[in-house]
């Protein structure tokens, strides 16, 4: 199928290889300094809500495999930085209110869902959300200014993964004639853009051959 196309499946590999990048980060060092649990809280609310289908669906074996992955990991993240490591974890920097991400996101969806069922109503909710799932991460480095090198790749992975998907969507656009998803397009625009004043700092950092710092 075309939706299976060149920037799409790298797009994934991408991701993958950004979870695991945390993932490594947290037990190599056996702490989680420098990461943000509401941001993997919000990730694990996306997935679950954008998954419902996981039961169901089984029209891929690679969607599904994706989907068990995308929510194990997420799940495993928030265990080892509220139980494992939780004596490492930065709650005094991590202070962004959810409930200021998730209830726009909700009030968004109920206006823009397609259709007014509650897989399709959460799916939008995911979309939405996943946009501004990274702001928690940004402000807690904000306030802490210096970033690790693993915690640093692994936002920056996150960025690709995302610059690979506005990529698949803009083949998608060329080659399939019925295709048009412009709630996805535009929030994922807002949350690429996101990362490119971390994208800035990072090349910085790595051009310089300096610890990257990201101004207050």
């Amino acid at each position: 199928m075309t939706i299976f196309n060149p920037f799409r499946i790298v797009g994934d590999f991408v991701h993958i290889a950004s979870i695991l990048l945390l993932l490594v980060k947290i037990r190599k060092h056996k702490n989680c300094a420098g990461v943000s649990l509401k941001t993997q809280i919000l990730y694990a609310i996306v997935f679950s809500t954008r998954y419902l289908d996981l039961l169901s669906n089984w029209w891929s074996l690679y969607n599904v495999a994706l989907k068990v992955i995308y929510l194990a990991a997420s799940y495993y993240t928030i265990y080892l930085i509220a139980r494992r490591y939780r004596a490492t974890y930065d709650r005094t920097n991590d202070t962004v209110q959810l409930v200021y991400l998730i209830v726009p996101s909700a009030v968004l969806a109920l206006l823009f869902t397609d259709e007014y069922s509650i897989v399709e109503t959460l799916w939008t909710f995911s979309i939405i959300l996943e946009s501004v799932a990274i702001l928690p991460q940004i402000f807690l480095l904000q306030k802490t200014g210096e970033v690790e090198n693993l915690t640093a790749n692994y936002i920056v992975a996150l960025g690709a993964y995302r610059g690979f998907y506005l990529l698949n969507w803009i083949y998608r656009f060329f080659t399939e004639t019925s295709y048009s998803a412009w709630l996805v397009w535009i929030f994922g625009m807002l949350q690429t853009g996101l990362y490119c004043d971390f994208f800035y700092y990072y090349v910085i950092s790595k051009w310089s051959g300096k610890q990257m710092v990201l101004p207050s």
